[in-house]
């Protein structure tokens, strides 16, 4: 199993991915990691740290091509190989690519994978470890690209091979995951489906919430919209205008972030417009949806507009499509039509699900 791992700076992917490799250790899988930006500096001993991307196009090139042709020899002698790269780069030289299509071809991945995370959360790694100025535009921006520039190496090089885009996860990491996608392809591959930024302030609609993303997740491969959570920002900042504040602080990663309300504002549409195509996206890699549905304090169902739309977009693309509804209220035709079925509790789906997949939590 060769696995093409891609992400923009700021994720500190090689220490999420050495956990990925002693988690696989304990699995009893061997992973050679291999991190084309610490063989390049290796390699070219004369630049300083962080100084790569400063030095002549072409010998940027001459460099990763060296290293490259280092990993596809190595890869000769190990059944498992994650390598740890990058799909594009923004610098001064402008937006390029940072792979070769005959190289990859020639490495003959069997998996492409892109990490992403939220914006205050590389805000935070950035502002801590780089140099270099960033807006937040700039971010999702950056992340965007990067996604798109792991498919276009995917789709140019082997199409035939899966691509997965996989959040570094929030409250605890994606490692489980990432084994899960990569060596368990067996195990059904679920995204979770559950109202978010309008549930914000209720902390019992939360915990339950929480409750099933736990249970779900003892079962299956799960891709989680939670993972990576940015609604919040703008309504957060819209709270601090309405109260004359110019600034948000957010916590991430264990510090105290002050986010700019206008910036934050600024990017309001890119974040939403990022959800959406992300959580299809998220939807189409998975083989079934799994959607909850938990009552309001008034009785209501906390049934979005954004899981709603999930819910037909997988029924549209065929995948398996079941709805975990609490409220006492009866649920729609707009559900019911949609859905292969729909059950009164978690326990319910567990008992139905473990029958059926065979798998218990």
């Amino acid at each position: 199993m060769i696995i093409v791992v891609a992400g923009m700076v700021g994720l500190d992917k090689k220490k999420y991915l050495q956990e990925v490799c002693a988690y696989a250790k304990n699995q009893g899988t061997d992973i050679l990691l291999c991190s084309v930006g610490d063989m390049m500096y290796a390699e070219a001993r004369d630049v300083p740290p962080g100084r790569i991307l400063d030095i002549s196009r072409q010998r940027l090139h001459s460099l990763r091509r060296s290293v490259f042709k280092d990993i596809i020899a190595r890869s000769k002698d190990h059944e498992h190989v994650i390598v740890n790269t990058h799909a594009t780069f923004r610098w001064r030289h402008g937006l390029f690519p940072a792979f070769d299509f005959f190289q990859i071809r020639d490495l003959n991945p069997d998996l492409f994978v892109c990490i992403i995370d939220s914006a205050e959360r590389l805000h935070a790694r950035l502002r801590k470890d780089h140099q270099g100025q960033h807006s937040l535009k700039d971010l999702l921006v950056w992340r965007e690209e990067e996604i798109l520039g792991t498919q276009m190496m995917q789709q140019g090089t082997r199409p035939e091979a899966p691509f997965f885009c996989l959040a570094l996860g929030l409250k605890e990491n994606t490692v489980e995951t990432f084994y899960r996608m990569a060596f368990e392809p067996k195990r059904p591959r679920v995204y979770l489906s559950f109202p978010m930024t309008h549930v914000a302030d209720l902390p019992d609609v939360i915990a339950e919430i929480d409750g099933f993303r736990d249970t779900m997740k003892a079962m299956f491969t799960c891709f989680d919209p939670g993972d990576l959570e940015e609604a919040y920002l703008p309504y957060y900042a819209k709270k601090a205008r309405q109260q004359g504040q110019t600034t948000i602080e957010v916590d991430s990663l264990g510090q105290t972030v002050r986010l700019d309300v206008d910036e934050v504002l600024q990017i309001e549409n890119d974040i939403n417009s990022q959800i959406y195509a992300r959580d299809f996206a998220l939807i189409d890699q998975s083989d079934i949806i799994i959607s909850f549905v938990p009552e309001l304090p008034d009785g209501m169902p906390a049934l979005s507009s954004g899981v709603e739309r999930e819910l037909q977009h997988a029924h549209e693309a065929a995948k398996q499509v079941y709805v975990i509804w609490i409220p006492k209220k009866e649920p729609s035709v707009f559900v019911t039509q949609t859905a292969n079925k729909v059950f009164k509790s978690p326990k319910e789906a567990v008992a139905y699900f473990q029958n059926k997949y065979g798998e218990k939590p």
